[in-house]
């Protein structure tokens, strides 16, 4: 029995060998036709699309800094602008400031010429009421005082 059960193990064995043949045949077909093609395509891919992800992180970075160079020429600018605001104005309120002493000076002149007039003026009616005031002094005697009186004042 057991001469039997090895005389059947051998025929089996010999009977697989062709399958056995067949079997690594075909493994080493599936990994020359398909498995290497397949992993060097996969690996193809991932290469893709791991260069497309750090070409589009680059992208995005190279935007970012785009960004921040626009942004820094735009606050650049904008400081410009006010630096150039605040001149304008320190200018205008200089102008401005001249404007002012002018108009302050011109009025100074017209008030003291104004005086200088008002007090000719004055200088010139008390003159003339000073050399007016004997004049007057009689009228206003006579106006004032009995005639026989007043002749006798003027005497006086």
């Amino acid at each position: 029995m057991i001469d039997e059960l090895l005389r059947q193990l051998g025929d089996l064995a010999l009977g697989s060998i062709p399958t056995i043949i067949i079997f690594v045949f075909l493994v080493i077909a599936y990994r020359v036709l398909l498995y290497r093609p397949l992993m060097r395509t996969l690996g193809e891919r991932r290469e893709r699309t791991l260069g497309a992800l750090e070409k589009a992180k680059a992208a995005i970075a190279a935007a970012d800094a785009k960004s921040q160079e626009y942004e820094a020429k735009l606050r650049a600018a904008r400081a410009e602008i006010f630096h150039r605001r605040e001149l304008r104005l320190k200018e205008w309120n200089a102008q401005r400031e001249t404007a002012l002493a002018a108009a302050r000076q011109a009025a100074q002149q017209r008030v003291a010429s104004a005086r200088a007039a008002i007090e000719a003026e004055a200088a010139e009616a008390r003159h003339h009421i000073e050399s007016t005031v004997d004049q007057l002094a009689g009228q206003i005697m006579k106006a004032v005082l009995p005639a026989e009186l007043a002749a006798a004042e003027g005497a006086h």
